[in-house]
């Protein structure tokens, strides 16, 4: 069924949303799709009504229908906040961005906050908060502990857990201000802000000793960036902490149909040195399940030179 705050503002319409959303659960999507065209004839003005046409045209094997529908609704806002330019790119319609849209990455996770850790962890099997903590304890040495630390893209704050114990000083930044919300509510953050990893910045302009991002990465595709700020914001000697999804075969970055980006390690390892950084570790490892299958990915753990 389509949940209230994506409803068309048309019964009719929505009605024939819920049937068409009973097709494509029973594998039906050339029905599903008819009748989203049908619920659309009656709220044509319906992004996400279209967005989810341009789902079932694509699961129904019409890839050039289900493109041309999500050009029109990349068309309509350049903000992009439904990702159709992301998808564009997914079918091969379009060059991959570097980057996804901030208000669809902020929207995709304030939908999920609230199921964000049951969905993740417990359905999932997701574990790099742990993985990537033990790898950057292993770095740091044992009894390390940090004067202040940044958790990049801190969610709910998994990472932050973890981190708390050995920090000083916490402060955290996401886009998510559904998934500040959560985080907040643990109580182990000195300071949380709202914003893109790219405009995180010290409060009072004291360098970090460490900085981590879990499962952050795997949402932009060009690094480069953010790597520069990273060494912009560490001490020299610093710890920057981070996972990717993995593919060898990247060039430069690979957008996968899951929407998320992946990156080839050794190729990462030079962008760090060009950086100002030191690779210190880099482990492979499975990142969760999805659909069934492992997500390979790369714990990646290097320090701040100077």
């Amino acid at each position: 069924m389509t949940t209230p705050s994506h409803r068309s503002g048309d019964p009719l319409a929505d009605r024939r949303a819920d049937y068409a959303e009973a097709y494509a659960k029973a594998g039906d999507a050339a029905a599903a799709a008819d009748l989203m065209r049908q619920a659309l004839d009656l709220a044509p003005d319906w992004p996400l009504g279209r967005m989810r046409l341009a789902s079932f045209l694509e699961e129904s094997g019409a890839a050039g229908d289900a493109a041309r529908v999500y050009e029109a609704v990349a068309a309509a806002d350049p903000a992009d906040p439904y990702g159709a330019g992301l998808k564009l790119a997914a079918l091969g319609q379009a060059p991959a961005p570097a980057a996804p849209p901030p208000r669809f990455v902020a929207g995709l996770f304030d939908q999920y906050a609230a199921s964000f850790e049951t969905q993740l962890v417990e359905r999932l099997g997701y574990r790099v908060p742990e993985t990537l903590f033990a790898a950057l304890m292993e770095a740091a040495g044992a009894g390390a502990r940090f004067a202040r630390a940044l958790d990049l893209g801190c969610g709910t704050g998994l990472m932050g857990q973890r981190l708390r114990p050995v920090s000083d000083r916490l402060d955290g930044i996401d886009l998510s201000a559904g998934m500040l919300e959560k985080a907040r509510a643990k109580g182990i953050y000195d300071a949380l802000t709202e914003g893109d990893v790219l405009e995180a910045r010290s409060g009072d302009g004291s360098l970090y000793d460490c900085i981590a991002a879990a499962d952050v990465l795997t949402y932009l595709g060009d690094l480069a960036p953010v790597f520069a700020r990273v060494a912009s914001l560490l001490a020299p000697g610093g710890l920057f902490a981070f996972s990717v999804e993995a593919d060898d075969g990247a060039n430069g970055f690979a957008l996968k149909p899951s929407l998320r980006y992946a990156h080839a390690p050794a190729e990462l390892a030079g962008m760090l040195r060009e950086a100002g950084f030191e690779l210190q570790l880099d482990r492979r490892t499975e990142l969760r399940r999805d659909r069934g299958e492992p997500v390979p990915g790369a714990l990646m753990v290097a320090r701040r030179e100077g």
